[in-house]
């Protein structure tokens, strides 16, 4: 039976694992300007934190609570 931190093992992998197809499907000098998920834009702060971001911060707040 998982524990906690066997989970938490699982979520950070999962996590890992989305961020390097996110990274590998955009070219990094190029980015988004659009969420892949709404279309919506993605805020300029976001892309400059995150330049593979590729989802807005609600569909992502979204993609993270689905993984739970």
């Amino acid at each position: 039976m998982p524990d906690a931190a066997d989970r938490a093992s699982e979520y950070e992998e999962a996590q890992r694992d989305m961020a390097l197809k996110r990274a590998l499907c955009v070219p990094a000098a190029e980015g988004r300007d659009h969420c892949i998920d709404c279309g919506g834009e993605i805020p300029a702060a976001r892309r400059a934190a995150d330049r593979s971001a590729v989802t807005c911060i609600d569909c992502q707040r979204d993609r993270e609570r689905l993984a739970r």
